[in-house]
């Protein structure tokens, strides 16, 4: 797979949050960090996820947006 995306962190699903029209996936990515997706229920299926798959989240933005903590 080739993507223009140059943000491709890959990891293991740890969790999926079945919804009725979309769901959320956790990916732990190593070191203590996740990332938490909302994609549809027929992605999900499509791709055949499951907790403990390997799986590659993609970051395309066109925006970064920076906070600090209070």
């Amino acid at each position: 797979m080739k993507l223009s995306a140059r943000n491709k962190l890959r990891g293991k699903i740890v969790a999926i949050e079945e919804g009725a029209v979309n769901g959320i996936v956790v990916i732990d990515i190593g070191g203590g960090n996740k990332i938490t997706s909302t994609i549809s229920m027929g992605s999900i299926k499509e791709l055949n996820l499951e907790v403990g798959s390997e799986a590659i989240a993609v970051i395309k933005a066109t925006d970064v947006i920076v906070g600090v903590p209070e």
